[in-house]
Order: C-alpha cells, then structure tokens, then sequence
C-alpha cells in the first residue's frame, strides 16, 4: 500500500467511524472459509457490516475521529474484524452464535453510544443489552397493561338490568 492509499483508507475510516455509534472489534482469523461465508452473510441479514481492516490505520482512524475510543485501541493486535451495526446487541448476538460451534470469532472489544468495553468476559454481557426497539416495546407494553385490565374489568361487570327483577 502506498502513502497515498493509507491516507485515503485512514480518512474513509474516520468517516465510517463519524457516522456509527456500534463498533465491535474481533479476531476471525482461523475460520475456514465456508464458516466466514457463513459469518458474512448472517452479518448481512442483521444489518451488520463486517470488514476485516488493517489494525494500524484503524488505530490512526480512531486518533482523527472526533469520538473518544478511550483504550480500544489496545485490543488492536492480530487479525482485527470490525463490526459496525445500529443496535448494540446485533454483532454480540452473531459472535454469540458462531462461538458455538468453535472458538472463533474472539471478541476482542466494543464501541457502543460511547461506552468501551474491552475483554471476551463481557460478551454474555453484551448479548444481553437491549435494542432501542425492545426497550420500547416493553415501555408501550407496560403502559397499555393497565389500560387492558381496566377494560377487561368493565366488560366483566354483571349487567345490572338483569338482576333488577
């Protein structure tokens, strides 16, 4: 790679790295290439993108970028993957996923609404974080709950008109 293409891949980056409030970082080295294929396509069915990036000019990308990485930058050794996604528990669930059938892909650490979180100990952790969508459903549900046991209440009423013999 020349000068020139480095500068160009660092600032295509950054912008990437602007736009994007999920980053997750992991080690898929090692996977044979039906698994990758695999791994790529499920990635695309959840809205994920997967691109393997080299960890020096991701590194000088984080440094440009207006976001504070904190220590991510750390976990920048080895074959790096960089998942960018909308909800915050979409490449955790994926990573999830395929662990099960082997050891790979290695989580190595995430960016999520400006919150690091680093180590392949948090990834049960991060399955677990709910999506914007979920959070409000869940809110709508508890506010209508009331609301339907009061109108299952009023249709239970026995009729008064009925009884008045």
């Amino acid at each position: 790679m020349t000068r020139e293409e480095k500068s160009i891949a660092i600032k295509d980056l950054t912008a990437q790295l602007a736009d994007v409030n999920v980053i997750y970082l992991a080690d898929i080295s090692g996977l044979d290439a039906d698994t990758t294929s695999n791994l790529r396509r499920a990635c695309f069915k959840a809205g994920i993108k997967l691109e393997v990036v080299k960890n020096t000019l991701l590194e000088k990308a984080m440094e440009a970028s207006d976001s504070d990485f904190g220590d991510l930058s750390t976990v920048l050794k080895g074959n790096t993957s960089m998942f960018i996604a909308d909800t915050a528990n979409g490449p955790a669930k994926i990573i999830k996923e395929f662990r099960k059938k082997g050891e790979k892909p290695l989580f190595k650490g995430a960016y999520i609404n400006q919150e690091i979180y680093i180590g392949d100990n948090l990834l049960d952790s991060l399955v677990a974080i709910k999506s914007k969508e979920e959070v409000i459903g869940e809110i709508i549900g508890l506010l209508q709950s009331p609301a339907q046991r009061v109108i299952a209440a009023l249709k239970n009423q026995p009729n008064k008109e009925e009884g008045a013999e």
